[in-house]
């Protein structure tokens, strides 16, 4: 029987490092044997990649996924500019590619770019007749209403009305958690709610297992990075407007004496510079910042740390869920979630009693957390990461995960 085609407009692709590329990649790869898939993405750049490219359009293969390369302007994160420009091309471009596609059965979006990642499925639901599966990884406007981005009540009511659009006339939503599930429905008043249903994002439990820091690779990671012996506070991922990272980063000055601790920032984004700015302006030494790791190497830099930072500002429950959470209990290693209560990573610390939680924006709490966990024996430490990875292991699998997308896939074609 023939296969149904399925076209993934989704931004991020192999081999960019932003987490949702790489879910997608996977998800894409595991589901190939099911599906005729072809990939719309950009030429990689998340993390600042240099790609010199001439076609605007440029075709290749995964594996036996096609993937369309779509040529965009270089992306200053800081700039909002910058990101319109980049937003608004990739929104034209991936239309333009969508369209030149033959016969397709289902469209897979995804909320990135905000607002306009779901429209290219609604404007192609109906041009080219196919079905779509709008994946929500965050809901905007909300997620710029949490930070101010504009104060421009206009845009956020303009945003919303599209976005409820994109919902309405999709064939099936899929969101990332129970909590978002829940906003969903708020959108909608709880009449009329759109199908949808919850599939939580995951990690590859097989590449990330806990690994002691006598390990070879990650000994080799700390003595690069002059961590040797040092209690480690790691934070590893976007360094962008939505964790509060400009305002975290003030509880190190506390610790700036503390020789045998170190935080470690590793990943690109908005606020990175600032961050930099404050720890280079107030001379702390035991702070540092690290580019993105290889999706090959990430399994030992996520094992170097003590403890992993798992944050989201106020106002983001319910909107997105940190992704980083699956990696960090894949690695074993306890979180101090600076999250708020009933959010999804907030309910997976507890339940599986990985780490310790605290609430957005109370950094004296933050910096108590810290000088416990730094206090704390190690074999208790270890107990509380491993925690996680147990919890993990029952109940967050790859697989688990891949099937649902199979099986609402399968469903909707």
């Amino acid at each position: 029987m023939k296969k149904k085609k399925i076209v993934f407009v989704i931004n991020y692709f192999y081999p960019d490092f932003a987490s949702t590329g790489q879910l997608l990649t996977e998800l894409c790869l595991d589901l190939q044997n099911d599906f005729d898939i072809t990939v719309i993405a950009a030429q990689p750049g998340y993390a600042g990649e240099n790609i010199k490219k001439n076609k605007l359009f440029e075709e290749n293969k995964l594996e036996n996924i096609k993937v369309i390369r779509i040529r965009l302007p270089k992306v200053d994160k800081t700039s909002k500019m910058s990101r319109i420009k980049y937003i608004f091309s990739y929104f034209i471009l991936a239309n333009i590619a969508l369209l030149k596609e033959k016969h397709s059965d289902g469209i897979y979006t995804i909320s990135q770019p905000p607002i306009l990642g779901g429209l290219i499925g609604t404007i192609g639901k109906f041009l080219k007749n196919a079905k779509h599966i709008y994946n929500i990884q965050d809901f905007n406007p909300e997620q710029a209403a949490a930070v101010n981005y504009t104060n421009k009540q206009v845009v956020f009511k303009l945003a919303k009305t599209i976005d409820k659009i994109n919902c309405s006339y999709s064939d099936c939503i899929v969101v990332v958690g129970n909590d978002m599930s829940e906003t969903l429905k708020n959108r909608f008043n709880h009449k009329n709610v759109p199908n949808h249903v919850v599939i939580n994002n995951w990690t590859n439990e097989d590449e990330i297992v806990p690994l002691s820091k006598q390990d070879s690779h990650v000994q080799r990671f700390l003595f690069e990075q002059n961590l040797d012996n040092k209690f480690i506070i790691m934070y590893s991922g976007n360094i962008g407007l939505y964790y509060d990272l400009e305002n975290i980063i003030k509880v190190t000055k506390y610790f700036k004496d503390y020789d045998d601790l170190a935080f470690v920032f590793i990943g690109e984004g908005a606020v990175k510079k600032e961050m930099q700015s404050y720890i280079y302006s107030n001379g702390i030494a035991n702070v540092h910042f690290l580019p993105y790791q290889s999706k090959e190497f990430i399994k030992y830099s996520l094992n170097a740390a003590d403890v992993h930072l798992v944050v989201n500002q106020k106002g983001i429950k319910g909107v997105s869920v940190p992704s980083k959470i699956y990696g960090v209990m894949a690695a074993g290693k306890p979180v101090l979630g600076v999250l708020e209560q009933g959010s999804e990573a907030q309910v997976l610390v507890e339940k599986s009693g990985c780490g310790v939680i605290v609430e957005p924006n109370d950094y004296k709490e933050i910096i108590n957390k810290i000088q416990e966990l730094y206090e704390l024996d190690k074999e208790k430490l270890s107990i509380i990461g491993i925690n996680g990875r147990e919890y993990l292991d029952q109940h967050l699998k790859r697989a688990i995960s891949i099937n649902k997308y199979r099986e609402i896939l399968n469903k909707v074609l």
